[in-house]
């Protein structure tokens, strides 16, 4: 009975017609980044967290939830018409979308592809109703110890699950953790690594690092690698599904939102390892295995339904926990301190219309994507044929406008473009940027609550190891650091990322 209740006043804050509005825009935005290869949801959310600040916390949370998973909804469409994926998490469904276009099936993908999620995105959504709730109340139970030991796992196992080298990983997990030092000691008022420069004592702009780093950054690739588009799509018809369709991807949607939900919660996870985790078991579980990369149904309906699972089911360690799973979810936690809100259990418990009212728009989103992108084919394609050399200058003048309205500091304009240079030399260089915005939110986190646990103990470390739980947290954070070491796991999983 609580859960229906909670849902209904869900309803009543998601259903508000600003909500809504804000729920569509952050779907149709989504939707046509997912389009546009080069952009994808981490740069688009960076970019629009300025413009957040001046909205009620519900609407701007709800909008930017909208955009992260509109977009695994968008980038599969021109995936499967002209093989060029959008979002990296669809790049899986090009290999069998694609043919399935090319043998005149293109309607069947697409509703194949709109159907999956919608699925997933809905079992994702009750899912995360049911499991946040006990989640939270166990997160109250916490003390610093645990805390920071869950922080501690949590960062080992988005090391674990990032693609490139593990010491590579690492290495940005610590730079991040670095620059979140950079600012006031918050326990003794002592100023840390500022060089005297004023406008550092409050620390680096959570802002301008991540658009710089993922906004600015993604333009600069862009504009390296920028080749003329030529698109030319036949009419899309048959978007009704034969009953041999219906029956070859009832298993392969149940199997990938199954897949997806599981690694959307883990650290690290999310949309793309799912959607690539379930495209590689539907390929050898399927009695159909032979016609995959031909043009198989069922290898569009796996990817598409895990995508989506995935997107949505990272947001249970984001709101329950206050712990980011991926650089969207890191974002999405600045978003909330933008707004005043302390991420983690008590967002339930102090701001339930905020929580609910997201859960609930998360299934009005997905119901909103179904009915934008089948009748909306043409306008999504025609998309790829505007020019980047006309599009990246206002993108441009568009986050230079943003990193400055948060402070009204040119500062922060110049930490942006700063970091747009680091995050290039970074990728030139093979580093994932994604492990430093981890590093850099719960690097204060980490701190924070290392210091209160000493505090406690009179400076015993063994408070770490004398809770069950934070042991417990421990050593398993320990034993996943060294399972992934070991030699032939290390080999393993370069043979998966590779693949």
């Amino acid at each position: 009975m609580d859960l229906f209740s909670n849902l209904m006043l869900g309803a009543s804050t998601a259903f508000l017609p600003m909500n809504l509005l804000y729920g569509f825009i952050g779907c149709l935005l989504g939707t046509a980044i997912g389009v546009l290869p080069g952009l994808g949801p981490t740069a688009t959310i960076a970019m629009l967290l300025p413009i957040t600040f001046g909205l009620p916390p519900e609407s701007a949370l709800i909008m930017l939830a909208g955009i992260f998973y509109g977009a695994q909804y968008g980038g599969s469409t021109t995936a499967i018409l002209i093989n060029l994926p959008g979002e990296s998490s669809s790049v899986v469904t090009a290999i069998d979308g694609y043919q399935m276009a090319r043998n005149g099936r293109a309607g069947a993908a697409l509703a194949t592809a709109a159907l999956g999620s919608f699925f997933a995105g809905t079992v994702a959504t009750i899912l995360l109703a049911m499991a946040a709730p006990p989640l939270a109340a166990v997160a109250l139970k916490f003390g610093p110890a645990e805390y920071f030991s869950l922080m501690v796992l949590g960062l080992v196992a988005s090391v674990a699950l990032a693609s490139g080298s593990l010491p590579k990983a690492m290495a940005m997990i610590v730079f991040g953790l670095m620059l979140g030092t950079v600012g006031t000691d918050v326990e003794s008022g002592t100023p840390r690594y500022v060089f005297d420069i004023p406008e550092l004592y409050d620390g680096l702009n959570f802002v301008a690092v991540s658009m710089g780093i993922f906004g600015i950054c993604e333009i600069l690739r862009n504009l390296e690698n920028e080749q003329e588009r030529s698109v030319s799509v036949k009419r899309v018809t048959g978007l009704m599904l034969t009953k041999d369709d219906v029956k070859r991807i009832v298993g392969p949607v149940l199997r990938g939102t199954a897949l997806g939900s599981f690694l959307g919660v883990l650290p690290g996870g999310g949309a793309m390892l799912a959607s690539f985790a379930s495209y590689a078991m539907e390929k050898r579980l399927s009695p159909n295995r032979a016609q995959f990369g031909k043009g198989a149904i069922e290898g569009v309906a796996a990817p598409e339904s895990a995508n989506n699972a995935g997107a949505q089911t990272s947001f249970i360690p984001m709101l329950t926990l206050g712990i980011p799973g991926n650089p969207v979810m890191a974002l999405m936690v600045g978003a909330m301190i933008l707004q005043g809100i302390t991420p983690g259990p008590n967002v339930i418990s102090d701001e339930p219309a905020l929580f609910w009212g997201m859960i609930v728009s998360m299934w009005s989103g997905n119901l909103m994507l179904v009915i934008l992108n089948l009748p909306l084919i043409g306008l999504w394609v025609r998309m790829l044929t505007v020019p980047y050399h006309l599009l990246f200058p206002a993108i441009i003048g568009f986050c230079c406008i943003g990193a400055y309205s948060i402070n009204n500091s040119v500062f922060d304009v110049f930490v942006m473009a700063g970091f747009s240079f680091v995050g290039f030399a970074l990728s030139k260089l093979r580093f994932e940027p994604a492990p430093l915005l981890l590093g850099f939110i719960l690097g204060p986190m980490l701190e924070e609550n290392l210091r209160r646990a000493m505090l406690i103990s009179q400076g015993d470390p063994t408070i770490f190891v004398r809770s069950p739980l934070s042991l417990s947290l421990l050593v398993f954070a320990v034993v996943v650091l060294v399972l992934v070491l070991a030699p032939g796991i290390s080999r393993k999983r370069d043979e998966a990322f590779t693949e």
